[in-house]
């Protein structure tokens, strides 16, 4: 069965890039969402596999969003995706719980790793 995964950008364009990536390699994407308060309700209503979280997103930010999904569920797996590669938001993301973090543009290779280990 392919994993569920929510993706989760502000951007329409960079949500249809993942969603092109991750269901080229038989990821199913269940949702997608625009903000971080769009992306915990989604959460909540479709219990994904997998989450791919922005960071700069308007509503509350990925960092936020992260840490309101593992509220809900300590279990969750969530890797962020941003174009700000700042040592300070990797480490912020990666303690409020992320597996993983990609950095903007996407390369496929790349996303593919992070995604299969995250579900490993």
């Amino acid at each position: 069965m392919a994993h569920r995964i929510l993706v989760v950008d502000d951007a329409a364009f960079m949500r249809m890039m993942l969603k092109d990536i991750l269901t080229k390699n038989g990821f199913e994407i269940v949702g997608e969402a625009e903000d971080g308060k769009k992306a915990l309700e989604k959460y909540k209503e479709l219990q994904p596999d997998l989450v791919t979280m922005d960071i700069t997103m308007p509503e509350m930010d990925g960092i936020e969003a992260v840490k309101q999904i593992k509220n809900f569920d300590p279990e969750a797996k969530i890797i962020i995706c941003s174009a700000m590669g700042q040592q300070a938001m990797v480490i912020d993301a990666i303690q409020a719980g992320a597996l993983d973090f990609i950095v903007k543009p996407f390369q496929p290779e790349r996303v593919i790793e992070a995604v299969r280990k995250a579900l490993a």
